[in-house]
């Protein structure tokens, strides 16, 4: 890989078709996240640059069409994963095709499963991993279109119209 500003497919950053929002996850070990993404998610490398130590300053992926940003731990500037801060409170979702072979491919890779892939009252067959380094993903296919009342009805049931306190 090259160290330059280019990216591996050689178009520069503006050309990287990044949305609104990306996601950038610090990863103890980077570089294996960056070939645990390539297995489980069937992502495409897109940049490395590497730190002289051989560490990971910045990485980009493409899952699907969205860039994933990544980078190592870097203890001494505070720049720590889920793993190092005890768990993560954010969870990235994938909206695809075919969630139980996805949710398969994931566990087969070196995921744990959190949630097998079950049909929700919002309309989405959704289940839910997390990566050997932290990051939870949830991951779904719409299955059937539900209107707004019936979701808040079925929402109600489910916690018997009261929110934990």
């Amino acid at each position: 890989m090259s160290t330059t500003e280019e990216t591996t497919t050689g178009r520069a950053e503006s050309e990287l078709c990044m949305h609104t929002v990306t996601p950038h996850l610090v990863c103890a070990g980077a570089a294996d996240a960056i070939e645990f993404y390539k297995k489980a998610f069937n992502a495409e490398e897109v940049r490395r640059i590497p730190t002289e130590d051989g560490k990971i300053m910045h990485a980009a992926v493409r899952i699907g069409d969205s860039m994933v940003m990544l980078v190592d731990e870097m203890p001494d500037w505070q720049c720590l994963g889920p793993n190092a801060r005890g768990g993560s409170s954010v969870t990235l979702h994938l909206q695809v095709p075919d969630v139980d072979a996805l949710f398969a491919r994931a566990v087969e890779a070196g995921a744990t499963a959190k949630m097998p892939p079950a049909d929700m009252f919002w309309g989405d067959r959704y289940g839910l991993v997390v990566d050997p380094f932290g990051h939870a993903w949830s991951i779904a296919t719409h299955v059937r279109d539900v209107s707004e009342e019936e979701m808040q009805k079925a929402a109600r049931e489910m916690t018997c119209g009261e929110c934990p306190g």
